[in-house]
């Protein structure tokens, strides 16, 4: 039985190709949907498994979600380094970890945070980041490096980088000038963290000290040194007139000082002039004390300028050792994890800066139900293209049945039943459909493990490659299953058909 449909359906070679052609298509289609929405999914879950709250400046929690765990996008506007010391000693808050974002290196995302992000960060499930080469940075201008990244540019501690403002491939200034060394390369973790290069807090804000703000006026330095010329004067002007009304008040108050020792020394020479003297110098150590405390507070000035001033600084990302000016994000892990609906309100009613604080299994529902309808309609076109495969084998076994009317007179004639007919046209579609599957898988594989280089590239996502899970094995067996029962339509019309050529009197 083999060997004959074998040898039918290389007589009909191209037709037959093409069926099988179409089942594989079908087949790596419907697999590849169903292995991406997966292999997403458990992506997403496990790179955020480790995190109770994300929190950052007021913003969509999905947007917070990609650009701090995933290092895809922003958070916008950054939060200052006061209010994460307010969320460090929050009574609920067990532990916490400052992200600062806005770098890249040759297109991989590079995130500034402290030697507590390795030891506090989980991946897949509860699992800590381990070193395969090296360890974490301990000086300003060390990095760590994710597992990818050093596997692409074959990097390994003691090699310098230089990274890039901006992200992506799009780069606005390459910091040259300021080369980190890597001191450690991560495990492979499966997750986003695989294609991320993390340096320290101090190194990274060190880079954007000499920065300017980008709503700087442009013509803001020539307007500031107008101004200062036409200040200066001013200012001189002013000093000059306290100190002159200084001297005018201690020369006004020495004479009223003279006239009361004049007055007093009529009537008591020797003993009231000692204590006039006395008085005069009092008086006057209170002239020269006020005179100090007016100067201060005219020095006073300048601290309050400079204070302002480092809050202008601050806004502008601009570098204050290990404490910087703002940061983009912080990574929280609770005490108590029911006592986390109270945390996040009290984070909102925060009157300092405007902080959201993000739960990532929630902004991963929302993420979901976003995507939800992509997936849905990939689904749908995957069906459809498994129906058209199936339709099309349906098509070849059925246009051939009046071509092979002679064959299966043939097949009559030595002995053939009208079943064994029946099970050839069947077991022919079993044979399609046996072949359309496992070059499905084939193509399936081939196409995954071309496309992970530029998925974790570019989103952060690896789509495994090995035996098919159980669920994928129902999907296998729904488009065999599929595929026979529609196979069995062409089969029933040659039963029939052969049935009717044996009880046909032939003249």
């Amino acid at each position: 039985m083999f060997d004959l449909c074998l040898k039918s359906l290389l007589n009909r070679r191209f037709v037959a190709a093409l069926t099988v052609l179409s089942i594989a298509l079908s087949v790596a289609l419907i697999l590849g949907v169903e292995r991406l929405r997966t292999e997403a999914r458990a992506g997403f879950a496990n790179s955020a498994s480790g995190v109770d709250l994300i929190v950052a400046a007021r913003g969509n929690d999905v947007q917070i979600l990609m650009a701090t765990v995933f290092g895809v996008g922003s958070t916008g506007t950054g939060i200052s380094w006061e209010s994460y010391e307010m969320v460090e000693d929050m009574p609920g808050i067990d532990w916490t970890v400052p992200l600062m974002m806005g770098d890249s290196h040759r297109g991989y995302p590079v995130i500034g945070t402290s030697e507590a992000y390795f030891e506090r960060f989980r991946h897949s499930g509860g699992q800590s980041l381990a070193f395969a080469k090296g360890a974490v940075f301990d000086t300003s201008m060390g990095a760590v490096v994710g597992a990818e990244v050093a596997q692409v540019f074959d990097y390994g501690p003691g090699t310098e980088i230089v990274n890039a403002h901006g992200s992506g491939e799009v780069s606005f200034d390459v910091h040259d000038e300021a080369p980190f060394t890597i001191s450690g390369v991560l495990a492979p973790t499966g997750t986003a963290v695989d294609r991320m290069v993390f340096v320290s807090l101090e190194g990274f804000d060190t880079l954007h000290q000499d920065a300017k703000p980008a709503n700087a006026d442009p013509f803001s330095q020539a307007g500031d040194t107008h101004t200062g010329e036409e200040q200066t004067p001013h200012d001189e002007h002013e000093e000059d007139g306290h100190e002159t009304n200084h001297d005018t008040e201690h020369e006004t108050h020495e004479d009223h000082v003279a006239e009361e020792d004049h007055d007093e020394h009529e009537d008591h020479a020797d003993e009231d002039a000692h204590h006039d003297h006395g008085h005069d110098a009092e008086h006057a150590q209170a002239a020269d004390e006020g005179h100090e405390d007016e100067i201060g507070q005219g020095e006073h000035a300048h601290p309050a300028d400079e204070d302002n001033h480092d809050e202008h600084v601050h806004d502008s990302h601009e570098g204050h050792g290990h404490e910087p000016g703002t940061i983009n994000a912080i990574f929280a892990g609770l005490k108590n994890k029911s006592a986390v609906l109270s945390v996040q309100r009290q984070l909102a009613e925060y009157r300092g800066d405007a902080l959201t604080a993000v739960l990532p299994n929630v902004a991963l529902l929302q993420l979901w139900s976003i995507t939800g309808t992509a997936e849905t309609a990939l689904r749908l076109m995957a069906g459809a293209v498994a129906l058209a495969g199936v339709i099309g084998m349906v098509v070849m076994l059925s246009a051939a049945l009046d071509a092979r009317r002679r064959e299966f007179a043939i097949l009559r004639s030595v002995g053939a039943t009208p079943r064994n007919i029946f099970a050839l046209i069947l077991f022919e579609a079993v044979l399609l459909l046996l072949t359309g599957v496992i070059l499905g898988y084939i193509v399936l594989t081939a196409v995954t493990m071309a496309a992970n280089p530029v998925l974790a590239a570019n989103f952060g996502l690896r789509v495994s490659v090995g035996l098919p899970t159980a669920r994928e094995v129902l999907l296998i067996a729904f488009v065999f299953c599929s595929g026979l029962i529609a196979g069995a339509i062409p089969a029933l019309r040659v039963y029939r058909m052969t049935l009717a050529d044996g009880l046909s009197l032939r003249l």
